[in-house]
């Protein structure tokens, strides 16, 4: 069994060498290291090399995270991958257990773990975020045992951090590697694949500490809104069946959050996108409320303003 650890690095001069140097501390060490520069204009190439003078170094013009770690995937030896963000980093026991959960269940091609959330001066801001999402007890009690109704699980909660998971290249490959198309969720939609044919699982252990600091993706809501919508709609389309065999609705998971999106734009008075995403979300799955926001988006922008301060005030008294 050989790991290849892949690292998509984008101006990360500031943190990837401590991101190396957790991959160097494991006590179970991986058989290799690809960095993928996305077309860093800063020092990383530098700093890749000071700290891991035998990493593989590849460079690309900057064409986002998930064409750097396919670039990663595409040019790694190992059976297995495992990936990590330039500005997170592991803790030292990360692959040593999760070859253990191997060996105890090899019927796993993927496994993650839990993760803390760290800020840029490496305060702790969440301490499990298994936790956080009431989901570490549930994990605890599975105890590194395949996740039942995994597709289930993650189409509600995604549960599997990028940055934890340990992969067979095989089944990335089988899957069709990270969407290039989707900025937001593409790894949902490259798990809830894998989770299609294969066993999964997450350890409830801490085995990274994400840094949350103001260049994080996630930081922009409509792009992340609309993304979500895109891979709640791919999931329908090779998963339909899967998911109602596990009790989901996938036309409500596409309406749910098509509605979130909806509600974005209501709330910006973007009334015109709302209506038109509202009425996206009434042809997924209708109901009495989209239909409501549908028809109320027609209203004059005075009307609307006027309804949402009474409802507001009601609310108000109401509490």
């Amino acid at each position: 069994m050989k790991i290849s650890a892949v690292i998509p690095a984008y101006n990360a001069e500031s943190f990837i060498g401590q991101a190396l140097e957790s991959i160097h501390k494991q006590t179970h060490p991986v058989d290799e290291i690809i960095v993928v520069d996305d077309g860093s204009t800063d020092n990383t190439q530098a700093v890749v090399h000071a700290i891991a003078p035998g990493a593989i170094y590849l460079r690309q013009q900057n064409q986002g995270p998930s064409a750097a770690r396919n670039k990663g995937i595409a040019a790694a030896s190992g059976d297995w991958i495992a990936f990590l963000d330039a500005d997170d980093q592991w803790t030292a026991e990360k692959t040593a257990q999760q070859l253990a959960a191997l060996k105890q269940y090899p019927e796993l091609s993927l496994i993650a773990s839990d993760m803390a959330e760290i800020d840029s001066q490496h305060k702790l801001i969440t301490e499990s975020v298994l936790a956080k999402h009431q989901q570490r007890a549930f994990f605890q009690n599975l105890n590194g045992a395949p996740l039942p109704n995994a597709l289930a699980h993650l189409v509600r909660k995604n549960v599997i951090p990028t940055g934890t998971v340990l992969v067979k290249r095989e089944a990335l490959l089988n899957a069709g590697l990270f969407n290039r198309e989707i900025r937001f969720g593409e790894d949902l939609e490259l798990w809830a694949k894998i989770a299609c044919h294969h066993p999964i699982t997450c350890l409830p252990a801490i085995h990274m500490l994400r840094r949350l600091h103001g260049a994080n993706a996630t930081s922009s809501t409509e792009p992340m809104l609309e993304d979500l919508v895109k891979v709640m709609q791919s999931i329908k389309h090779f998963a339909g069946n899967t998911l109602a065999d596990q009790g989901v609705n996938a036309d409500q998971l596409v309406a749910n959050t098509l509605w979130d999106l909806a509600y974005w734009h209501f709330d910006r008075g973007e009334y015109n996108k709302a209506r038109q995403t509202f009425g996206q979300c009434k042809q997924a799955c209708p109901t009495l409320r989209t239909r409501i926001f549908y028809h109320a988006c027609a209203l004059p922008p005075v009307i609307i303003s006027l309804a949402r301060k009474v409802t507001q005030s009601i609310k108000r008294i109401g509490n």
